[in-house]
């Protein structure tokens, strides 16, 4: 395709149109304005591994059937910290990996509750115990309706661990 067909093609697409309101220039005095409205008639080669998200029918379902279990949850986080952090010495490299595989199990055993409708997000930290003192916060939209979270704190001679799991309501 040459460039003047390009060019030809380019101006299909771009169509100027007036604006009702008018604009004001620098100098304070109103002028028309023109609005450029573009649009792409075909797919770009971008588009082509395009996912369709599924359509499903609406529920009209504005509350959960079943409530989190918050208990449940805390009893999983007790269970799996101190099962896997219980005879264990703080090492750096170690506690990286330890963090991911808590991740995984607290999310395989939230998994076995079959809650439907939640978004479950878990957050484990593992430090070293000396002495000192460490604060962890965060911050989302919540709705106080619908939402939960469980958090345990573990502890043995050298180090601690805390997780937390949040559980949000998707509509």
């Amino acid at each position: 395709m040459s460039d003047k067909e390009k060019q030809q093609r380019k101006e299909k697409r771009v169509v100027k149109v007036p604006s009702n309101g008018r604009g004001k220039d620098t100098t304070g005095r109103t002028k028309d304005s023109i609005s450029t409205v573009s649009y792409i008639d075909e797919l770009g080669h971008h588009d082509d591994n395009a996912r369709l998200a599924p359509t499903m029918e609406n529920t009209y379902q504005m509350g959960p059937y079943k409530r989190f279990p918050a208990k449940a949850a805390t009893d999983i986080l007790k269970d799996v910290l101190t099962s896997y952090l219980q005879e264990e010495k703080y090492e750096v490299e170690w506690s990286q990996k330890m963090t991911k595989t808590l991740c995984e199990v607290i999310r395989a055993r939230m998994k076995e509750l079959m809650i439907p409708r939640y978004k479950i997000v878990i957050l484990v930290h593992i430090g070293q115990l000396t002495g000192q003192s460490m604060q962890i916060s965060s911050r989302c939209l919540w709705d106080a309706s619908n939402d939960t979270f469980a958090s345990y704190s573990f502890k043995n001679s050298s180090l601690f661990g805390v997780a937390t799991v949040y559980a949000v309501y998707f509509e």
